[in-house]
């Protein structure tokens, strides 16, 4: 439903001091801070995880040298995601607003929702840490869970 004059009737009268509400401090893009951001023109991306090797052995003069293999463990998978707001005006409301221009206030607001909900999709991968089957990273784990599951080890503790 477009944006009307019954929705901003403080705007078609004089004597308003100021408008508030929708020009909060800007917050950075969190997610750099946390994240490696690539760019993508994929519906997904796939990363393959490989174990390494173990330990060296010593090894005495004139025995062979021990080897050890290597293998593919879990994969991640990312999926992009597309997220989308708007808004409308009706051209009455925008004729006969007295004061600052109301698409470029409402676009700006626009601008400030869609970074918020990036930067609260990106920490979610924290704020759902402790929450088994959400978010979950490769391994089929939340992040924060206490049994990660390794190849030749059996499941980790990451407690104290």
């Amino acid at each position: 439903m477009a944006i009307n004059r019954s929705q901003l009737k403080s705007h078609l009268e004089p004597g308003l001091n100021a408008l508030f509400g929708t020009t909060y401090k800007q917050y950075p893009d969190e997610g750099r801070m946390v994240f490696d951001q690539e760019n993508s023109n994929r519906a997904f991306e796939e990363e393959q995880m490989v174990t390494g090797f173990g330990n060296a052995v010593k090894k005495d003069e004139g025995d062979s040298v021990s080897f050890d293999t290597a293998q593919e463990t879990w994969k991640a998978r990312y999926e992009h995601l597309t997220y989308a707001l708007g808004f409308e005006i009706t051209e009455e409301a925008i004729e006969d607003n007295l004061y600052e221009s109301l698409s470029s206030r409402y676009t700006k607001a626009l601008a400030r929702s869609m970074a918020h909900t990036k930067n609260i999709e990106g920490a979610s991968i924290f704020n759902y840490g402790f929450t088994a089957g959400v978010r979950a990273i490769g391994d089929g784990k939340s992040l924060f869970a206490t049994d990660h599951p390794t190849l030749t080890a059996g499941n980790q503790v990451n407690t104290f």
